[in-house]
């Protein structure tokens, strides 16, 4: 019974407000790279879906560069390391480099993919050049005096290379070795943000804080021209060159994108993000890259949701539109059936996307969101339920992937929720709150123990507790909860329930990693074989036939276990990330969905159940 990974939905990029994202493609112009969570992300461009996700880094990743080769990637992080790797599978580190002693910002190759340069936030130094291959040292980045934002290096000789800084400067070097040669004070009035040299090497653009697009001779870093002046009303935050090295793209927290004719100084097109008038902080533009290679012009831009637009010149709207989570993914939610094609995930800041299981695709469920962390899904085939630490439960509109109605108040903190028989239970930090027919029909307080996880199967209602204990009871007509039975055969907290779709099983969780299963016809225990997780169990997930389960933990692990043969299991070893947060199975038992702390969604094939 193996498991083998079908599809990587890759996680959105990182995004801050008032910094900028950088994007990066290879030189085919097929894949981009960017940085989220604690990954790297090579994605393609024609197949959103289809990516390669890069997970050595110990620390939140900052940037991703391809080499001009287009045969390894360069990547940095928040602790100062570059790491340089495989790009075709994502794997095989080639070098480990600590760079500086705080974040990379940026990183550039020179045309031979021999040589990088890493620059950012030193105590010490600002960047620093080294060899791919060995970490050599092959000049020295100087002459700033705050941290630097952004690097280019000229792909041809005589090697150039431009940073720009908090500074408001641009320091042109001389390689290689890489040394300072001048530095381009007075012309940027604040931070720069953005430095690119031209594709055939004539020109070095740059961009910043003070909305300015600044041109320099490629080969002696002299200042030749400014252009747009007063088109863009926001920081420009990203600059992108077109492979015929007569055209830039930019990207402003103006909410627009600007290609630019750079000869004529004037924009070509524009495209502008949350409607002329509104002023929508998601919609700023904070990364921007146009890849070579590609005959179809493709422009694509990152908004601060975490949006990748895909722009194409003559249409003001996007081609396409790629979204996602860049936060840890919390929740993940299908429909009752068990062949539902479409499933929810809820992140740590309260996001929430449906997504359809054949394309890969998601997009954000609109209107007004949770607040705070997402902490559990349940679905009907027109609705799904959602509930979070904003101590509210929402309901979405499937059909319109739309938010409706007002969120409903809960009692305290929501740990978990079920449904059943058309009632919604919500376990919260003080008892079971009691929906029906999406208004509050009952809230059970539990005064012995504090709720950790709920499931729900006609008229049973399972309730973990803290205190190691299971507790069963029924609902009648009229709401009101009689406990039937209490199971306390759990060595530790109960952190997840689960009934079989049949409702002849209870599989409970706890958070050493053990999971029992128990026969609900008399309560006793099935199996307490499921025990090979080595941290929290966080989800349990039944097949429809109710002879399978997969479970995910905090440990990164996802297993899929076996009712006939409870000691044989499958491993998906390292599945995400900082954990496993949801699982479920797709496509009639044939699939399995995961998501995780590293904010994105796994799909695995699963094949010859036993």
């Amino acid at each position: 019974m193996p498991i083998t990974i079908d599809k990587i939905l890759a996680a959105s990029p990182n995004t801050e407000r008032g910094r900028p994202t950088q994007l990066s493609s290879d030189p085919k112009g097929e894949r981009i790279a960017y940085a989220s969570g604690k990954s790297i992300f090579l994605r393609s461009i024609d197949d959103p879906s289809a990516s390669r996700q890069y997970i050595e880094h110990t620390t939140a990743t900052t940037v991703a560069r391809f080499s001009p080769s287009g045969y390894y990637v360069a990547s940095g992080d928040v602790s100062g390391t570059v790491k340089v790797w495989d790009a075709i599978e994502g794997v095989n580190t080639k070098g480990t480099y600590p760079i500086i002693s705080g974040r990379i910002n940026d990183i550039a190759w020179d045309g031979d993919s021999q040589r990088l340069i890493a620059v950012g936030d030193g105590r010490e130094k600002y960047g620093h050049c080294i060899t791919a291959d060995s970490g050599n040292s092959v000049g020295e980045i100087s002459g700033h005096s705050a941290v630097i934002n952004a690097v280019s290096i000229r792909q041809q000789r005589p090697l150039r290379a431009a940073t720009g800084a908090d500074d408001s400067s641009i320091v042109f070097l001389h390689g290689a070795p890489f040394k300072y040669a001048n530095k381009l004070g007075g012309l940027h009035k604040g931070y720069v943000y953005g430095v690119g040299f031209s594709p055939d090497g004539n020109h070095l653009v740059s961009v910043g804080a003070d909305r300015r697009i600044q041109l320099y001779d490629g080969k002696t870093g002299e200042a030749t021209m400014q252009i747009g002046e007063g088109e863009h009303k926001g920081s420009i935050f990203g600059v992108s060159w077109a492979k015929d090295s007569k055209r830039i793209v930019t990207a402003s927290a103006d909410q627009t994108v600007k290609l630019w004719d750079v000869e004529a100084g004037k924009v070509v097109q524009s495209w502008r993000f949350g409607g002329e008038e509104n002023v929508s902080i998601p919609d700023q533009q904070v990364g921007v890259v146009w890849p070579a290679g590609r005959s179809d012009g493709i422009v694509i831009s990152l908004n601060l949701a975490g949006d990748l637009n895909y722009l194409a010149e003559g249409s003001q709207k996007p081609t396409r539109v790629v979204q996602g989570h860049n936060k840890s993914i919390t929740a993940l939610g299908t429909g009752n059936s068990g062949r539902s094609q479409t499933f929810w995930t809820g992140s740590f800041e309260g996001g929430v996307c449906s997504w359809d299981s054949d394309s890969g695709l998601g997009s954000r469920v609109e209107g007004s969101s949770h607040t705070n962390q997402v902490a559990a899904f349940t679905a009907t085939p027109s609705r799904v339920y959602s509930v979070a630490w904003d101590d509210t439960l929402r309901i979405a509109d499937t059909a319109g992937n739309i938010f409706i109605g007002e969120a409903s108040k809960l009692t305290a903190q929501p740990r978990s929720m079920a449904s059943a028989d058309g009632r919604l239970f919500v376990a919260t930090a003080s008892g079971i709150d009691i929906f029906s027919k999406d208004s509050l029909v009952g809230s059970f307080p539990t005064k012995n123990f504090t709720p950790t996880a709920i499931s729900a199967h006609g008229s049973l209602v399972a309730v973990g507790s803290d205190a190691n204990t299971v507790y069963i009871y029924t609902i009648d007509a009229s709401n009101k909860l009689t406990q039937k039975d209490k199971l306390e055969n759990s060595t530790a907290a109960i952190t997840v329930l689960s009934f079989s779709p049949n409702g002849a099983f209870l599989a409970a969780g706890n958070s050493s990693g053990k999971i029992a299963v128990y026969d609900t016809s008399s309560w006793d225990i099935k199996t307490d074989r499921w025990s090979a997780h080595t941290s929290r169990v966080l989800s349990i997930s039944w097949n429809s036939a109710s002879t399978h389960a997969v479970t995910g933990s905090l440990d990164t692990n996802v297993f899929v276990w076996s009712l006939a043969s409870p000691g044989k299991r499958v491993k998906a070893a390292n599945a995400h990330k900082d954990g496993v947060f949801g699982t479920c199975w797709l496509d009639g038992g044939k699939k399995v969905a995961t998501a995780g702390g590293d904010a994105a969604l796994k799909i695995w094939n699963v094949s010859n159940l036993e």
